[in-house]
């Protein structure tokens, strides 16, 4: 069938992916990787309003179309209103009524020992990293077309190991446990999930030491085959890339973005 220029352009047409805490770090990045392959974005900010607008921005000015909601990841009780929300952005941005694939990003970073590590920073670290992609995939279901994608975001750490962070990787070690329940129990429906795991990214996450601790950054680098620590845009086009058509048989899989961290 052709299809005409006026129905190709239109918004129910192009495709939508909801990115949680896509207003900053790496969501961000990914965000704008899609929006360069042609792809729309729903982002989710916790608290920064200011900071989601300027990604929804950032969005338009590369040619696409982007809805900011709030959403705190770690109140799963927010969850059934948070699908209506999007349930309605899709109406009124898209005129569409699905999801095309959802990203697993909002994260944060507790580095503590495991002799030290409390019981409110393991609880914080399972609602945010283990509870929240399990039960806001099962909320967004629905939503989300037959033959979509869902991509988690791991780590490193659950291949290699780093002092201090026990707690936070022993949940991205669940995470790529469910990531092939949900291969195995949603591909009747056609819906990829894989994830990808980065190794050491200079952002803003866990305070930023990767990005402004120089000593800290040396070290990772003379342990990572490219010789560097990674940047956003090492991560952003591979979570874009797997959203591509050509990747239709990947699933179920653990991709690792890491230069070569450990080898």
């Amino acid at each position: 069938m052709t299809v005409s220029p006026s129905t190709a352009s239109s918004p129910a047409a192009r495709r939508i992916v909801l990115v949680t805490g896509g207003s900053r770090g790496l969501g961000r990045n990914t965000a704008e990787h899609l929006a360069r392959q042609g792809l729309d974005v729903v982002l989710t900010y916790r608290e920064r309003a200011d900071e989601a607008q300027a990604a929804v921005a950032a969005i338009e000015a590369l040619g696409g179309r982007a809805a900011a909601l709030q959403l705190d990841v770690a109140r799963s009780a927010g969850f059934a209103d948070f699908a209506a929300r999007v349930r309605q952005a899709l109406a009124d941005t898209w005129q569409a009524d699905r999801l095309d694939a959802l990203v697993h990003n909002a994260g944060i970073g507790i580095n503590a020992p495991f002799a030290t590590t409390t019981e409110a920073q393991f609880d914080e670290l399972v609602a945010i990293h283990l509870k929240a992609p399990f039960f806001l995939s099962q909320h967004l279901l629905p939503l989300l077309r037959d033959g979509g994608s869902i991509i988690h975001l791991s780590s490193g750490l659950t291949r290699f190991t780093q002092p201090g962070y026990a707690a936070y990787a022993s949940m991205k070690g669940g995470v790529e446990v469910l990531t092939r329940y949900l291969a195995r129990e949603l591909g009747a429906r056609g819906i990829r999930v894989n994830t990808v795991a980065p190794g050491a990214i200079a952002t803003d996450f866990g305070g930023g030491r990767v990005r402004d601790d120089a000593q800290m950054g040396a070290a990772l680098a003379s342990q990572t085959a490219l010789g560097r620590v990674g940047q956003p845009d090492d991560i952003g086009p591979v979570m874009a890339a797997l959203l591509q058509p050509g990747m239709g048989w990947v699933q179920g899989q653990r991709i690792e973005a890491s230069g070569g961290m450990f080898l």
